[in-house]
């Protein structure tokens, strides 16, 4: 980072192609310009929608002005910042595909500006590409750090700048269509908890639940994410279970409760389309296993069983016993968590994971957490007392 006079060092000039319309011709024999292609006396239209948005951040309005119009003669939509508190807010209104940001700024310099837009769970996933005259070790170390994504010298290099702000915004194509297709998996989650009007609201508090439990157990931020997706993915299996099943008052034959059995391994091969979903599978798959090896699909033992779904699991069991169900009405917060310590007991999980979520519990009132990504990266390991074995649910969450 820079601090102190050197943020005000004089901006090195970004070197552009002598003719404002023109660029350097593309292959023999032709020109291009904003509007057209000639090739051998032949002019064709050329497409005017955009290729992305970028938004170029830079102190100097030299630099500025020609850097707009390198990427407007590319077909890129552009828009401008001069400081970094401008392009926070930028960033925050106008969700562009790329950030171009000078490094040396007053105020804010683009290494903090960088690290405040990775930090930020809207903005994580945008690319910055960070624009600097100065050669410094140290820079491109704090740069990296602060989750840059890639780097440009001044003076610019035209085919560079392209090849570069091409390369990124198709990959930001790509995650974008990776969360399209999450935002789905999420969107079929919230329908099947709609099939039984008893169950509203069940996929926001297991996320909320989830997380809370997480954070008392200091999980990082990671695993926290996962957390919030798995709650409101855990039961996605249950779209191929019939309603006079799912919606059973009484209770379930010896051939249906095998069909209902098979949602956690649906679930699983459902997510598994989805290569972002990976980390949620283990949820998905395993919240019904027990420690004494009683669960399913898998009939897991222990340790076997991922942490991360033994929680979803307590947390789980917790909400179903608390809610009306075709089959029983809600219990009592009080009932609810001695049948938890009583199937603790009898083998469904371990004691600690129960009693750390019934403290919680307790403690914040059922508060709902937030997001994960609203947290503050903890860095910090599960407690001791949760490396022994825990598990997952019994009967009342079906």
């Amino acid at each position: 980072m820079f601090s102190g006079d050197a943020a005000f060092v004089r901006p090195v000039p970004i070197l552009i192609p002598a003719s404002d319309e023109t660029a350097a011709e593309p292959l023999h024999g032709a020109s291009f310009t904003r509007s057209s292609l000639t090739v051998s006396g032949l002019q064709f239209r050329v497409r005017m929608g955009t290729s992305g948005r970028v938004l170029v951040v830079d102190d100097y309005e030299p630099n500025l002005s020609a850097m707009r119009r390198l990427l407007e003669r590319a077909g890129y939509s552009v828009i401008t910042a001069m400081n970094g508190h401008e392009a926070l807010e930028t960033i925050n209104r106008e969700r562009p595909d790329l950030v171009l940001l000078d490094v040396v700024m007053p105020e804010i310099s683009g290494v903090d500006v960088c690290a405040a837009v990775k930090g930020t769970a809207d903005t994580c996933l945008t690319p910055v590409v960070l624009v600097s005259g100065v050669q410094e070790r140290a820079t491109r170390i704090d740069a990296i750090g602060a989750g840059a994504d890639d780097f440009l010298n001044k003076p610019i290099d035209t085919e560079e700048l392209y090849a570069r702000v091409r390369s990124l915004i198709r990959i930001k194509r790509l995650t974008d269509d990776l969360e399209s297709a999450e935002s789905l998996f999420l969107t079929l989650g919230r329908i099947i908890e709609a099939r039984d009007p008893n169950t509203e609201g069940h996929c926001e508090r297991l996320a909320a639940y989830a997380t809370s439990l997480g954070m008392k157990l200091n999980l990082d931020r990671g695993d926290l994410d996962t957390l919030y997706r798995g709650a409101f993915l855990h039961d996605i299996g249950k779209i191929g279970i019939a309603d006079r099943v799912l919606l059973k008052k009484g209770k379930l034959t010896t051939a249906e409760r095998a069909l209902m059995q098979q949602h956690p391994a649906v679930g699983d091969d459902l997510c598994s389309t989805v290569r972002s979903l990976d980390v949620v599978r283990p949820i998905v798959r395993h919240h019904h296993e027990r420690i004494d090896g009683r669960g399913y699909p898998d009939h897991l033992r222990g340790g076997q069983i991922p942490l991360l779904a033994q929680i979803v699991s307590v947390v789980d069991v917790f909400d179903a016993l608390t809610t009306d169900r075709p089959y029983r009405k809600a219990l009592s917060t009080d009932v609810a968590y001695q049948m938890m310590r009583d199937d603790a007991a009898s083998g469904w999980c371990a004691t600690a994971l129960v009693e750390a979520f019934i403290d919680l519990h307790l403690s914040s009132s059922t508060r709902v957490g937030p997001h994960p990504h609203a947290l503050t990266r903890s860095g910090r390991s599960p407690r001791a007392y949760l490396e022994q074995n825990v598990a997952d649910s019994p009967s009342p969450t079906r």
